[in-house]
């Protein structure tokens, strides 16, 4: 019984329905096993043209083994998002949020909680004080994790520079959650469920039960390369199915804004960067979980890391976008 469940899952973690093997990508992949920078490196998957070309685990992982994302889940959330407003569930991205979380307001909230949106949200410019990096811990031990965000003093307006944080993200999943009358993970396995080969699997909640929008989502490489094949294909499946709409797909990954930290541009869950002398949206989450899509080769590539470091401190983010220049360089010849 065990091994026909076993079966079963593999075959739900298939994300394309073909390997057509691309032996100079898969040659790369084979020889990064010795490769000192990259010792985190656990799996890459490869798509082109809507097939997998090449897929590699290291040191004894697999690409449909489940995987900690991290903040690439904030792209996904996004996805929700894009597909909440084309149901009319929310109005767009200039809505504004208090209307919907005004039952965790704090007392006497600041004016300026009037003025944030959803498109706010999802470009990081809400203006709050940031509920990432040293203060994501004590947000996370609040007893009501969407109050604590809403109820931080502004570091600067609505609209302004971008202030990277999960609490952004979380507030989404809140805001999915009263709109869609189900909790997110809910809504996710239920919107895309056409997708072949998505599935999301553990993901922690809050104290109230609200899933956390954009960290702790447990995904295999296969299932994150399948997501991104939908936006790479304009947010259609394989099989037609318009999924998440095209023009949300844009909406996303026009650039709003700009990291301080890395100085790429930041959309709507989405980071963008010239790779390889290609434009590439990604999702990034940390230690090394990474969702690449590089359009104008038709090129999707997924990798999971071990959760050992923070990849943008230590250098391990830029040897994996080094790693994605291998692969576009190779791609481009093969």
């Amino acid at each position: 019984m065990l091994r026909i469940i076993a079966a079963a899952l593999f075959v739900i973690a298939m994300p394309l329905a073909a390997f057509a093997e691309d032996k100079q990508l898969a040659g790369l992949l084979n020889s990064l096993g010795n490769r000192q920078e990259l010792v985190p490196l656990k799996t890459v998957v490869i798509a082109r043209n809507g097939e997998i070309v090449a897929e590699q685990g290291y040191r004894g992982h697999t690409t449909s083994e489940s995987a900690n994302i991290k903040s690439a889940s904030k792209s996904i959330i996004s996805a929700l998002v894009g597909i909440a407003i084309s149901k009319g569930l929310l109005e767009g991205p200039d809505q504004k949020i208090t209307p919907i979380l005004k039952a965790d307001l704090p007392d006497n909230p600041d004016p300026r909680l009037n003025d944030i949106t959803i498109g706010n949200l999802l470009s990081m410019q809400a203006g709050l004080g940031r509920m990432s990096g040293p203060n994501y811990g004590r947000w996370v031990s609040s007893r009501n994790w969407v109050r604590f965000a809403l109820a931080q003093p502004f570091d600067d307006a609505p609209g302004g520079q971008m202030l990277y944080s999960t609490a952004s993200t979380h507030l989404l999943s809140a805001i999915l959650t009263k709109v869609g009358g189900k909790s997110t993970l809910a809504l996710a396995r239920e919107w895309l469920e056409p997708v072949q080969g998505f599935r999301i699997g553990a993901w922690e909640r809050d104290p109230q039960g609200i899933y956390l929008g954009g960290n702790q989502m447990a995904m295999s490489a296969r299932s994150l390369l399948a997501f991104g094949e939908l936006y790479r294909n304009g947010g259609k499946t394989a099989d037609g199915v318009q999924v998440v709409s095209a023009d949300w797909i844009a909406q996303s990954w026009q650039q709003r804004t700009n990291s301080r930290f890395s100085g790429d541009g930041y959309g709507y869950g989405w980071f963008e960067r010239q790779i390889g002398g290609e434009t590439v949206h990604f999702a990034w989450g940390y230690g090394g979980q990474m969702l690449y899509i590089v359009p104008s080769l038709n090129l999707t590539v997924a990798m999971t890391s071990a959760e050992s470091g923070p990849s943008a401190r230590n250098g391990y983010r830029d040897a994996l976008h080094e790693l994605l220049a291998d692969i576009i360089e190779t791609a481009k010849t093969s």
